[in-house]
């Protein structure tokens, strides 16, 4: 049974990053989308699903990945995160830039669209601090925290802009996604904690 959790673990992660996204593929309301409206769709899916990863990854949840490695893939899963938010966002802005404008500026009448718009900039300021680390010389313990609590905003954003949505994601698949991305950030969001404590 040992020999089988690794390569259950990573079915298991399978599962639950390809079943939402074939079932949202089969979703009839995509017949009558423009492209560039579904290209946003999917964007904000492999989003939702780079979200799963992140923390596992960070806290070296995963096998075969060490802690050293995984937050090594964990930086490279960061940029592509911070890529598919710009294409969600550049693909909405192409099928209707005044709705775009509104949810920037906290004024959509949709109740999805601030949720949203608090995870993506915190994506990018993550991002910022990502990049920004070595060069402000921030210590260690202070830039974690912070990394953490926009990691935090991030999840709780993305989950409930997700949720709200009622799009071309099946609802039960994005129900059980948004609970794993929840479990396993609180997973590592403990561990980090009772690391610092030891």
């Amino acid at each position: 049974m040992h020999r089988l959790r690794a390569p259950l673990i990573w079915v298991a992660l399978g599962l639950a990053l390809g079943g939402p996204a074939y079932l949202a593929a089969q979703s009839p309301l995509l017949a009558w989308r423009h492209p560039v409206y579904i290209v946003a769709g999917f964007a904000g899916v492999l989003g939702l699903g780079l979200i799963l990863l992140q923390p596992l990854l960070a806290g070296g949840k995963l096998p075969g990945l060490p802690l050293r490695r995984g937050r090594q893939v964990h930086r490279i899963t960061g940029g592509l995160l911070v890529m598919s938010v710009v294409l969600h966002v550049a693909s909405l802005w192409l099928t209707s830039p005044p709705d775009v404008i509104d949810a920037l500026l906290f004024r959509s009448p949709t109740p999805f669209s601030p949720f949203g718009v608090v995870a993506m900039w915190a994506i990018f300021a993550t991002a910022v601090m990502a990049l920004g680390r070595r060069r402000w010389r921030l210590p260690y313990r202070m830039w974690r925290a912070v990394h953490t609590t926009l990691g935090a905003v991030i999840v709780l954003g993305t989950v409930l802009h997700a949720l709200l949505i009622e799009g071309t994601m099946e609802p039960l698949s994005k129900l059980a996604l948004c609970a794993l991305v929840l479990v396993a950030t609180l997973a590592v969001i403990a561990d980090l904690r009772g690391a610092r404590g030891r």
